[in-house]
């Protein structure tokens, strides 16, 4: 798979020209990740399968369950959606004091040697 490939950046905005922005490489990589992420299973009509069960997790207490669970749903997410990745690690923190999960995602875009990371907080309710 190429990873070279273009396409409209994430957040979608304009370029220096006035035109769509456009992202390419691990970037793009990137901004999948995070849409990936960031989608509710059912949220896309033609796709209701799409994105990842961490949601559910919004009101759910700060405890090792928890992140556990999250750990869980975005591994499952990241293998089933995102081909041009090797998810090398899923590291969830609990953030007793934010009420939040830290994730950190370390990954290997597929025919690179680079590792790449990204830290995606997570709110959670306030610990009873």
């Amino acid at each position: 798979m190429k990873v070279d490939d273009r396409g409209v950046a994430y957040p979608v905005g304009a370029d220096d020209t006035g035109g769509i922005a456009e992202s390419a490489g691990a970037e793009r990589v990137r901004q999948s990740i995070l849409i990936i992420l960031g989608t509710r299973p059912g949220e896309r009509i033609m796709r209701p399968d799409f994105g990842c069960e961490l949601h559910s997790l919004a009101f759910a207490p700060n405890t090792p369950a928890t992140a556990n669970l999250a750990r869980h749903y975005v591994e499952f997410a990241l293998a089933r959606w995102e081909p041009r990745i090797e998810v090398t690690g899923v590291d969830v923190g609990n953030d007793l004091l934010a009420a939040a999960l830290a994730i950190n995602v370390t990954y290997r875009v597929r025919g690179t040697r680079d590792e790449l990371s990204l830290v995606l907080p997570f709110p959670l309710e306030q610990p009873a």
